[in-house]
Protein backbone atom coordinates (compact mmCIF):
# COMPACT_ATOMS: atom_id res chain seq x y z
CA UNK A 1 0.00 0.00 0.00
CA UNK A 2 1.39 3.35 -1.22
CA UNK A 3 0.81 6.08 1.38
CA UNK A 4 1.09 9.98 1.43
CA UNK A 5 0.82 12.28 4.40
CA UNK A 6 0.52 16.13 3.59
CA UNK A 7 0.99 18.58 6.35
CA UNK A 8 -1.29 21.40 6.48
CA UNK A 9 -4.80 21.28 5.24
CA UNK A 10 -4.78 24.72 3.79
CA UNK A 11 -5.89 25.59 0.41
CA UNK A 12 -3.00 24.01 -1.12
CA UNK A 13 -2.96 20.98 1.11
CA UNK A 14 -6.33 20.08 0.52
CA UNK A 15 -5.87 20.84 -3.31
CA UNK A 16 -2.53 18.67 -3.40
CA UNK A 17 -4.44 15.95 -1.42
CA UNK A 18 -7.29 16.04 -3.90
CA UNK A 19 -4.86 15.32 -6.92
CA UNK A 20 -3.66 12.48 -5.08
CA UNK A 21 -7.02 10.61 -4.30
CA UNK A 22 -8.82 11.76 -7.65
CA UNK A 23 -5.72 10.30 -9.72
CA UNK A 24 -5.16 7.31 -7.29
CA UNK A 25 -1.01 8.26 -7.01
CA UNK A 26 -1.59 6.82 -3.34
CA UNK A 27 -3.68 4.50 -1.91
CA UNK A 28 -3.88 6.38 0.82
CA UNK A 29 -3.73 10.12 1.76
CA UNK A 30 -3.34 11.68 4.96
CA UNK A 31 -4.21 15.12 5.73
CA UNK A 32 -2.36 16.37 8.91
CA UNK A 33 -3.26 20.10 10.68
CA UNK A 34 -2.74 21.69 13.82
CA UNK A 35 -6.39 23.48 13.64
CA UNK A 36 -8.93 20.57 15.15
CA UNK A 37 -11.35 19.67 12.74
CA UNK A 38 -10.01 21.13 9.44
CA UNK A 39 -8.17 17.87 8.39
CA UNK A 40 -11.37 16.23 9.34
CA UNK A 41 -13.98 17.61 7.72
CA UNK A 42 -11.84 18.46 4.24
CA UNK A 43 -11.06 14.68 4.41
CA UNK A 44 -14.72 13.58 4.85
CA UNK A 45 -15.73 16.50 2.17
CA UNK A 46 -12.94 14.81 -0.44
CA UNK A 47 -13.60 11.39 0.19
CA UNK A 48 -17.06 11.84 -0.35
CA UNK A 49 -16.87 12.28 -4.11
CA UNK A 50 -15.48 9.14 -4.19
CA UNK A 51 -18.57 7.47 -5.81
CA UNK A 52 -19.12 10.48 -7.60
CA UNK A 53 -15.61 10.74 -9.38
CA UNK A 54 -14.56 6.72 -9.69
CA UNK A 55 -11.68 6.50 -6.98
CA UNK A 56 -10.68 4.20 -4.75
CA UNK A 57 -7.81 6.54 -2.62
CA UNK A 58 -8.82 6.74 1.10
CA UNK A 59 -8.01 10.04 2.80
CA UNK A 60 -7.86 10.46 6.37
CA UNK A 61 -7.84 13.71 8.12
CA UNK A 62 -5.82 14.55 11.71
CA UNK A 63 -5.30 16.77 14.20
CA UNK A 64 -1.35 16.34 15.24
CA UNK A 65 -2.23 12.67 15.24
CA UNK A 66 1.43 11.62 13.78
CA UNK A 67 1.09 7.91 14.55
CA UNK A 68 -1.65 8.05 11.66
CA UNK A 69 1.21 9.20 9.44
CA UNK A 70 3.41 5.71 10.20
CA UNK A 71 5.01 4.58 7.08
CA UNK A 72 4.22 7.35 4.90
CA UNK A 73 6.11 7.14 1.19
CA UNK A 74 6.23 10.54 1.08
CA UNK A 75 5.29 13.42 3.18
CA UNK A 76 4.14 16.65 2.10
CA UNK A 77 5.17 20.06 4.18
CA UNK A 78 2.95 22.89 3.24
CA UNK A 79 2.32 24.51 7.06
CA UNK A 80 3.61 27.37 7.54
CA UNK A 81 2.28 31.33 7.86
CA UNK A 82 1.86 33.96 5.26
CA UNK A 83 3.86 37.36 5.68
CA UNK A 84 1.63 39.45 7.15
CA UNK A 85 1.27 42.92 8.03
CA UNK A 86 4.28 44.46 10.17
CA UNK A 87 6.08 41.48 9.66
CA UNK A 88 9.60 41.67 9.01
CA UNK A 89 11.17 38.35 7.14
CA UNK A 90 13.50 37.24 10.05
CA UNK A 91 9.98 36.95 11.65
CA UNK A 92 7.89 35.23 8.84
CA UNK A 93 11.36 32.58 8.85
CA UNK A 94 11.08 32.42 12.33
CA UNK A 95 7.94 31.36 12.83
CA UNK A 96 8.11 29.21 9.36
CA UNK A 97 11.49 27.71 10.92
CA UNK A 98 10.29 26.28 14.02
CA UNK A 99 7.04 24.88 12.39
CA UNK A 100 8.65 22.60 9.55
CA UNK A 101 11.79 21.48 11.84
CA UNK A 102 8.98 20.58 14.46
CA UNK A 103 6.76 18.97 11.59
CA UNK A 104 9.82 17.37 10.04
CA UNK A 105 11.52 15.83 13.68
CA UNK A 106 7.39 14.43 14.24
CA UNK A 107 7.66 12.93 11.11
CA UNK A 108 10.61 10.99 11.10
CA UNK A 109 9.37 9.48 14.44
CA UNK A 110 7.00 7.36 12.06
CA UNK A 111 8.69 7.68 8.94
CA UNK A 112 12.31 7.54 9.18
CA UNK A 113 12.33 6.35 5.50
CA UNK A 114 10.27 8.79 3.82
CA UNK A 115 11.43 11.72 1.29
CA UNK A 116 10.07 14.82 2.16
CA UNK A 117 8.47 17.87 -0.17
CA UNK A 118 8.54 21.18 0.96
CA UNK A 119 6.58 23.83 0.28
CA UNK A 120 6.50 26.17 3.36
CA UNK A 121 7.68 29.63 2.15
CA UNK A 122 10.37 30.58 1.78
CA UNK A 123 10.61 27.41 0.35
CA UNK A 124 14.39 27.32 -0.64
CA UNK A 125 15.16 28.30 2.30
CA UNK A 126 12.77 25.77 4.10
CA UNK A 127 14.34 23.03 1.98
CA UNK A 128 18.16 24.06 3.29
CA UNK A 129 16.83 23.95 6.68
CA UNK A 130 14.80 20.36 6.43
CA UNK A 131 17.77 18.73 5.37
CA UNK A 132 20.29 20.04 7.73
CA UNK A 133 17.82 19.54 10.44
CA UNK A 134 17.02 16.28 10.14
CA UNK A 135 20.69 14.94 9.45
CA UNK A 136 18.51 13.11 5.77
CA UNK A 137 20.62 12.14 2.57
CA UNK A 138 20.10 15.15 0.08
CA UNK A 139 17.88 12.60 -2.28
CA UNK A 140 15.20 12.84 0.31
CA UNK A 141 14.57 16.53 0.98
CA UNK A 142 13.43 17.93 -2.19
CA UNK A 143 11.45 21.55 -2.27
CA UNK A 144 9.13 21.81 -4.92
CA UNK A 145 9.15 25.29 -6.23
CA UNK A 146 10.30 24.80 -10.13
CA UNK A 147 7.31 22.10 -10.82
CA UNK A 148 5.01 24.93 -10.09
CA UNK A 149 7.20 27.82 -11.77
CA UNK A 150 7.65 25.19 -15.23
CA UNK A 151 3.70 25.40 -15.05
CA UNK A 152 3.37 28.50 -15.18
CA UNK A 153 6.11 29.46 -17.57
CA UNK A 154 4.41 27.08 -20.36
CA UNK A 155 1.05 28.83 -19.39
CA UNK A 156 2.18 32.03 -20.34
CA UNK A 157 4.11 30.78 -23.31
CA UNK A 158 1.62 28.64 -25.02
CA UNK A 159 -0.92 31.78 -24.59
CA UNK A 160 1.73 33.78 -26.76
CA UNK A 161 1.76 31.57 -29.47
CA UNK A 162 -1.72 30.38 -29.46
CA UNK A 163 -0.71 26.55 -28.56
CA UNK A 164 -1.47 23.66 -26.55
CA UNK A 165 0.49 24.05 -23.02
CA UNK A 166 1.26 20.38 -23.67
CA UNK A 167 3.18 20.66 -26.72
CA UNK A 168 5.09 23.23 -24.74
CA UNK A 169 8.67 22.29 -23.45
CA UNK A 170 10.46 24.58 -20.84
CA UNK A 171 12.45 24.67 -17.78
CA UNK A 172 12.06 27.20 -14.70
CA UNK A 173 15.41 27.10 -12.76
CA UNK A 174 16.99 29.11 -9.61
CA UNK A 175 15.03 30.15 -6.47
CA UNK A 176 11.50 30.41 -6.28
CA UNK A 177 10.98 34.03 -5.94
CA UNK A 178 9.89 36.60 -8.45
CA UNK A 179 12.75 38.13 -8.51
CA UNK A 180 15.29 34.78 -8.37
CA UNK A 181 13.47 32.26 -11.10
CA UNK A 182 14.96 31.74 -13.96
CA UNK A 183 12.64 30.87 -16.78
CA UNK A 184 15.30 29.22 -19.64
CA UNK A 185 14.21 30.60 -22.72
CA UNK A 186 16.86 29.10 -24.96
CA UNK A 187 15.58 25.53 -23.65
CA UNK A 188 11.97 26.01 -24.22
CA UNK A 189 10.70 24.61 -27.33
CA UNK A 190 7.19 24.05 -29.40
CA UNK A 191 6.87 21.12 -31.66
CA UNK A 192 10.54 20.42 -32.16
CA UNK A 193 10.88 24.22 -32.79
CA UNK A 194 12.76 26.82 -30.05
CA UNK A 195 10.35 28.96 -28.91
CA UNK A 196 13.08 31.75 -29.60
CA UNK A 197 12.62 31.21 -33.55
CA UNK A 198 8.85 31.22 -32.76
CA UNK A 199 8.36 34.44 -30.92
CA UNK A 200 10.26 37.69 -31.19
CA UNK A 201 11.96 38.92 -28.43
CA UNK A 202 8.95 41.32 -26.41
CA UNK A 203 6.76 38.82 -26.44
CA UNK A 204 9.03 36.35 -25.18
CA UNK A 205 10.69 38.97 -22.46
CA UNK A 206 6.94 39.46 -21.70
CA UNK A 207 6.21 35.75 -21.21
CA UNK A 208 9.17 35.80 -18.96
CA UNK A 209 7.91 38.54 -16.96
CA UNK A 210 4.48 37.28 -16.30
CA UNK A 211 5.58 33.97 -15.26
CA UNK A 212 8.14 36.02 -12.62
CA UNK A 213 5.58 37.89 -10.90
CA UNK A 214 3.23 34.86 -11.83
CA UNK A 215 2.25 33.87 -7.88
CA UNK A 216 2.06 37.82 -7.15
CA UNK A 217 -0.68 38.23 -9.83
CA UNK A 218 -3.30 35.52 -8.40
CA UNK A 219 -2.54 36.75 -5.15
CA UNK A 220 -3.47 40.26 -6.29
CA UNK A 221 -6.50 38.69 -7.83
CA UNK A 222 -7.08 36.04 -5.44
CA UNK A 223 -6.29 38.48 -2.11
CA UNK A 224 -4.57 35.21 -1.30
CA UNK A 225 -2.05 32.73 -2.62
CA UNK A 226 -3.04 30.65 -5.19
CA UNK A 227 -3.92 26.67 -4.57
CA UNK A 228 -5.14 24.55 -7.78
CA UNK A 229 -1.83 25.02 -9.78
CA UNK A 230 0.80 24.39 -6.74
CA UNK A 231 -1.83 21.37 -5.19
CA UNK A 232 -1.24 19.71 -8.96
CA UNK A 233 2.64 20.41 -8.59
CA UNK A 234 3.14 18.46 -5.80
CA UNK A 235 1.16 15.78 -6.97
CA UNK A 236 3.14 15.52 -9.94
CA UNK A 237 6.01 15.80 -7.85
CA UNK A 238 4.63 12.80 -5.53
CA UNK A 239 3.32 10.50 -8.54
CA UNK A 240 7.12 10.62 -10.02
CA UNK A 241 8.29 9.83 -6.61
CA UNK A 242 5.80 6.79 -5.81
CA UNK A 243 5.05 4.98 -9.28
CA UNK A 244 9.04 5.66 -9.74
CA UNK A 245 8.43 7.83 -13.39
CA UNK A 246 11.58 9.13 -13.44
CA UNK A 247 10.44 12.58 -14.67
CA UNK A 248 12.84 15.46 -15.20
CA UNK A 249 11.25 17.91 -13.07
CA UNK A 250 13.28 21.67 -11.65
CA UNK A 251 13.32 21.24 -8.19
CA UNK A 252 14.95 22.93 -5.14
CA UNK A 253 17.84 19.93 -4.14
CA UNK A 254 21.09 20.08 -2.28
CA UNK A 255 24.10 21.12 -4.49
CA UNK A 256 27.77 20.45 -4.07
CA UNK A 257 29.62 21.77 -6.30
CA UNK A 258 26.88 21.48 -9.52
CA UNK A 259 26.11 24.73 -11.12
CA UNK A 260 29.13 26.35 -9.62
CA UNK A 261 27.42 26.33 -6.22
CA UNK A 262 27.81 24.62 -2.98
CA UNK A 263 26.27 23.77 0.54
CA UNK A 264 22.62 25.60 -0.77
CA UNK A 265 19.82 24.28 -1.88
CA UNK A 266 18.21 25.55 -4.82
CA UNK A 267 16.25 25.30 -8.27
CA UNK A 268 17.88 22.52 -11.01
CA UNK A 269 16.60 19.88 -13.77
CA UNK A 270 16.67 16.81 -11.37
CA UNK A 271 15.40 13.18 -12.48
CA UNK A 272 12.79 11.96 -9.88
CA UNK A 273 11.92 8.54 -9.10
CA UNK A 274 11.25 6.22 -6.53
CA UNK A 275 14.58 6.93 -4.84
CA UNK A 276 13.65 10.55 -5.01
CA UNK A 277 16.33 12.88 -6.68
CA UNK A 278 17.99 10.27 -8.73
CA UNK A 279 20.12 12.93 -10.62
CA UNK A 280 20.91 16.20 -11.36
CA UNK A 281 21.21 16.90 -15.03
CA UNK A 282 23.56 19.71 -16.47
CA UNK A 283 22.05 21.99 -18.84
CA UNK A 284 25.18 23.64 -19.91
CA UNK A 285 24.12 26.93 -19.40
CA UNK A 286 25.81 30.04 -21.06
CA UNK A 287 27.42 32.80 -19.34
CA UNK A 288 24.63 34.79 -19.09
CA UNK A 289 22.78 32.23 -17.66
CA UNK A 290 25.48 31.35 -15.16
CA UNK A 291 25.25 35.06 -13.90
CA UNK A 292 21.76 34.98 -13.20
CA UNK A 293 21.81 31.53 -11.14
CA UNK A 294 25.17 32.97 -9.24
CA UNK A 295 22.70 36.24 -8.54
CA UNK A 296 19.79 34.14 -7.74
CA UNK A 297 22.12 31.58 -5.50
CA UNK A 298 23.27 35.26 -3.51
CA UNK A 299 20.11 35.86 -3.06
CA UNK A 300 18.47 32.53 -1.51
CA UNK A 301 22.45 32.81 0.65
CA UNK A 302 21.17 35.93 2.51
CA UNK A 303 17.73 34.14 3.39
CA UNK A 304 19.35 31.18 4.85
CA UNK A 305 21.52 33.55 6.48
CA UNK A 306 18.93 34.43 8.97
CA UNK A 307 18.54 30.85 9.85
CA UNK A 308 21.88 31.22 11.52
CA UNK A 309 21.09 34.89 13.13
CA UNK A 310 17.50 33.90 14.50
CA UNK A 311 19.67 30.49 16.08
CA UNK A 312 17.91 27.68 14.09
CA UNK A 313 20.64 25.93 12.46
Amino acid sequence: MTKVTVVGAGNVGASCANVLAINEIADQVIMLDVKEGVSEGKALDLQQTAALLGFDSKIIGCTNDYPQTANSDVVVITSGIPRKPGMTREELIGVNAGIVKTVAENILKYSPNTTFVIVSNPMDTMTYLALKATGLPKNRVIGMGGALDTARFKYYLSKAMNANQNEVHCMVIGGHGDTTMIPLTRFASYKGRQVTDVLDKATLDKAVADTMVGGATLTALLGTSSWYAPGASIAYLVKSIIHDKKKIIPCCVLLEGEYGQNDICLGVPVVIGKDGVEEILDYKLNDAEKALFAKSAAAVRATNDVLKEIKVL
